[in-house]
């Protein structure tokens, strides 16, 4: 009965999310308060129905309510309930009901902290939300539905996807959706804007916290995603440049330019319409991620790729919103003022430069994603565009981005002085090229590039706190004075510093393991020893293992250092019971930022086994580098001037910034 109920919910919920798209914008057309004040009421109450939904279909999971298919496609008995719990997104509908869950969430959080919005422009972007919503459920209920019922129920389960039963599938995909779900506002808030006509510099500061929230969690969802594919698929890899990999790689980019963009609207109320367009691009590429996971035209360890009536159905959800987005914005834009202006050597040229990089860099990645799937649909022929290409079109783009980083923060707004600049941050580069080369050396040499790729990720670190050290006129005024005018710096400046800090720190990461990483495969039986990194490894044999739904052969390893012993580590093959489906366990023993990574492969006719070793240098820094990311948009947000985002409504009303095409 309980199943039921949650189904009903949903279509209670679509019910809820048809009145919220009609309503308010009816309302806001006419200035009738009531019919605004209906939207967040609505919204509210949408995101209590789904939410009430998802807890029925997690329920079923964790009581392993077999009578249901999605659960018995699903989950195992023997499952432990962690992966009972995680189960719930670990399929197609699942999924689903989790992107259903977010997106509703921040359409409730837009009711409850939108007080200081205008009333018209609140009610238009709850009911885009709305629109959005509806899609999905439709999407849900009659392609996608959860709440299926098997008769008679089976006894037993058929388990969960052997490699998706790790605790990361716990943290990578509400992550993810919270990132790529939650650029849904920025869009809403675009589209909102030009029903509306009012795209000024208020609009900028209510969109900014929004789009930096979505950037922050998209960062800690893609650096998860990268470290559970690295230890869970036993592959040695953290980036593979996989078409799914690429489809929430997209909207970071773009997201990152939306990000500088709307700063420089809101300081200067310029790149009006360039900003509404990254809203609207932003979430569009979100929504192809989507579509390019569940329709089945991909094959990826990340996809859903199942009934293809369900690709055509989130093909047409795409081609509404982003081709009726682009038809309205369209139209909406030749009436668009252009806002400030600016000389190219300033703060803003140098958000202009970080765009128009990034946003060909996000054309790169879609080229090379999109481009075989067009030539196979087109002529049938299949190719593949790997690593090769997007590491050298995308590493080319990066370099100057990378190098004007550190300037923008110390160049004035409207008109800056390069040179002055350069002499700030000369000292800067000169201490970078000293700290790359002596890492370059101290790990026996390598390419040349290298020391310089080094001395660049050093570069950004010293830079982003180059900006703090002249704001608080360190070395000019006394210290005492000095910090505590560094103390007094807003929380949006040591964000910033550190974003671009963790930036840093993942490019020495990314040099480092790239560089000076050693792989070693070899046949082992026991006794052999194998050296990696400065460490032996003997192989002490194979011992078989049992788990609640598998069996295993553990491979144990002792690691020592100089003949003493400092380690052992375990790499496993297994086998779920169920689905007869074999993983790799990899064994991976950390020292300091670098990591020793053991992984079996098959075994041979004369018992011995292929065993993979590597010594990844320094390959912490890449994930510990977007860690400090996330940290830094989180001090971003606690900053009250984007917790707040706009003057109250008894501030003084910001005139239209539209004006009649002539």
């Amino acid at each position: 009965m309980i199943i039921e109920i949650g189904h009903y919910a949903l279509v209670l919920a679509l019910a809820t999310a048809l009145i919220a798209s009609i309503l308010p914008v009816i309302g806001a057309r006419r200035g009738d308060t009531a019919l605004m004040d209906l939207a967040p009421l609505a919204t509210i109450t949408l995101f209590c129905l789904v939410a009430f939904s998802f807890s029925v279909l997690t329920w079923a999971y964790a009581v392993s309510d077999f009578s249901l298919l999605n659960v018995w496609e699903n989950s195992h008995s023997l499952m432990p309930m962690v992966y009972k719990i995680t189960g719930v997104w670990g399929n197609h509908e699942g999924s689903m009901m989790l992107w259903l869950l977010t997106l509703t969430l921040f359409s409730a959080l837009v009711a409850i902290f939108g007080r200081n919005l205008p009333d018209t422009l609140k009610a238009n972007v709850l009911t885009v939300q709305a629109w959005i919503t509806v899609a999905f459920l439709l999407f849900i209920l009659f392609t996608s539905n959860p709440f299926m019922r098997l008769d008679p129920a089976p006894a037993e389960g058929q388990d969960l996807n052997p490699v998706l039963q790790d605790f990361g599938l716990a943290i990578h995909p509400p992550l993810l959706y919270l990132g790529y779900v939650g650029f849904s506002v920025c869009f809403s808030f675009a589209v909102a804007a030009l029903i509306e006509g009012r795209i000024d510099a208020a609009w900028a500061r209510w969109v900014r916290p929004w789009t930096l929230a979505a950037w922050t969690f998209l960062t800690a969802g893609i650096a998860m995603g990268s470290y559970w594919a690295y230890y869970e698929l036993g592959w040695g890899g953290w980036w593979f440049w996989d078409p799914v990999e690429n489809a929430s790689f997209m909207p970071w980019l773009a997201g990152t330019a939306l990000l500088h963009s709307a700063l420089v609207m809101e300081k200067r109320e310029a790149l009006k319409i360039w900003t509404v367009l990254l809203a609207i691009m932003t979430f569009s590429l979100s929504l192809l991620g989507t579509f390019l996971v569940r329709s089945g035209v991909l094959t990826s360890v990340h996809a859903f790729a199942t009934d293809p009536s369900r690709g055509i159905f989130i093909l047409a959800i795409l081609s509404f919103f982003i081709g009726g987005a682009f038809v309205l914005f369209a139209w909406r834009a030749p009436q668009l003022k252009s806002g400030g202006l600016f000389a190219p050597i300033s703060r803003e040229g140098a958000l202009v430069l970080n765009n128009l990089i990034l946003t060909v860099s996000t054309a790169t990645v879609l080229t090379g994603t999109l481009y075989p799937l067009v030539l196979e649909t087109l002529t049938g022929e299949k190719i593949s565009v790997g690593a090769p290409f997007f590491n050298l079109s995308f590493g080319l783009l990066m370099i100057p981005l990378l190098l004007a980083v550190p300037f923008g923060p110390l160049l004035a707004w409207k008109r800056g002085d390069l040179l002055g600049a350069l002499q700030r941050i000369y000292v800067v580069a000169g201490m970078a090229l000293v700290a790359g080369f002596a890492f370059f050396y101290a790990q026996n040499g390598g390419p040349v590039l290298a020391a310089l790729g080094l001395a660049l990720g050093f570069y950004l670190i010293f830079g982003s706190l180059t900006d703090l050290w002249y704001r608080a006129n360190f070395g000019k005024l006394a210290f005492k004075i000095a910090f505590a005018r560094f103390k007094g710096l807003p929380r949006s400046a040591f964000g910033s510093a550190l974003a671009h800090m963790g930036l840093g720190v993942t490019v020495l990461g990314i040099v480092a393991v790239t560089t000076f990483e050693t792989e070693h495969v070899l046949e082992m039986k026991p006794g052999m020893r194998a050296e990696a990194g400065g460490y032996s490894l003997v192989f002490d044999g194979l011992r078989e293992a049992i788990g609640p739904n598998f069996t295993e052969e553990r491979g144990h390893f002792t690691v020592s250092r100089n003949g003493a012993v400092v380690a052992d580590v375990w790499s496993s093959k297994r086998i779920y019971t169920a689905r007869r489906m074999p993983t790799t366990e990899a064994g991976i023993l950390t020292f300091g930022a670098s990591q020793l990574y053991v992984s079996l492969g098959d075994p041979m006719t004369d018992g011995g086994i292929v065993v993979r070793i590597w010594w990844k240098p320094w390959i912490l820094f890449i994930w510990g580098g977007a860690v400090v990311m996330m940290i830094g948009g989180f001090v971003s947000l606690s900053d009250r001037r984007l917790r707040v985002g706009a003057p109250s409504r008894r501030a003084k009303p910001v005139k239209l910034a539209m004006e009649p095409a002539e």
